[in-house]
Parts: C-alpha cells; structure tokens; sequence
C-alpha cells in the first residue's frame, strides 16, 4: 500500500476543508454557553456540528490515502461569478422590483453559466419558481415583500 494523496485528492483536500471550517466552527464556539441536549445553549448546534465536520473530514483524509478516487477538476470560474452576480441581483431586486423579477433574474442568470442549459427549460423554471416563492413567502409565510415592486409602479 503505498501513501500517496494523488490517489484521490478529492478526498483528501475536501477532507481537509471539512477539518478545517469544523476545527474553526468548534474554536469560535468555545466562548458561548453549550447548555445541554434538551436546553440547548447558543454554542450547542455550532459545537456538534463542528465536532461533526471534522469527523466526516477525517473519515475523507483517510479515505483519499486507502483508494483511488477522482481527480480535481478545473474550476468553473464562470458557473461561480454567475451564480455570485445572480444572488447578489436577487438582493439588489427583490426590494425595489419585487420577489417575481428578482427571482427570474436569478434562475436566468444562474442557468446562464450552464452549458447544459437551454431558454426554455430556463424560462419555464424562473416562472415557475418566481411563482412558487411568491406563493410559499408572500402568501404561506408572511414575508413582506411584493410580487413586483415599487419600481414596476404597484
């Protein structure tokens, strides 16, 4: 058996990002109150599931060193800054153009870091869903938001 991390490292460095944000979640919750299972303290949740994190990380890290996994695929630095553009819009949008125009711009412009996407499944799913969300916040939950904003005149 030989060690060698280029056997899967994906295993190995998304076992050591787990380690690592788990590590932290478990360090800055080190100040705050943990309570008990059944009353729970404001550092309970942040402890577990750091505590959690760094177990699947470490579970991952020797995994990578015991078989042959997938290799690290290029970064999809397009699919990222869309997506990160698309949420920041959504934020910018759903105030002043309402929750409808904020979510089909999101979908829209999230799809459009796809290559596998097409415009009308793309369409139909950012009517869909800006419907959806309309209904399921504004209707079911009480959010305060309009379906189309002050900048549409409503």
């Amino acid at each position: 058996m030989q060690l060698n991390i280029t056997q899967a490292p994906r295993d190995f460095w998304g076992g050591l990002i787990y380690l690592v944000i788990g590590t932290a979640a478990v360090f800055i919750a080190a100040d705050y109150e943990r309570g008990s299972l059944l009353r729970m303290g404001p550092g309970y949740v942040p402890t577990v599931l750091g505590y959690a994190l760094c177990g699947v990380g470490l579970i991952s890290v020797v995994r990578a060193f015991l078989r042959h996994g997938d290799r690290i695929m290029p970064f999809a630095v397009k699919a990222m800054l869309l997506v990160t553009v698309a949420v920041v819009a959504f934020g910018v949008l759903a105030r002043g153009a309402g929750l409808v125009p904020a979510v089909v711009v999101l979908v829209a412009v999230s799809a459009w870091g796809s290559q596998l996407s097409r415009p009308l499944p793309v369409l139909l799913l950012a009517v869909v869903s800006s419907v959806a969300s309309w209904l399921l916040f504004t209707k079911g939950l009480g959010v305060p938001l309009q379906a189309f904003g002050a900048w549409f005149g409503f």
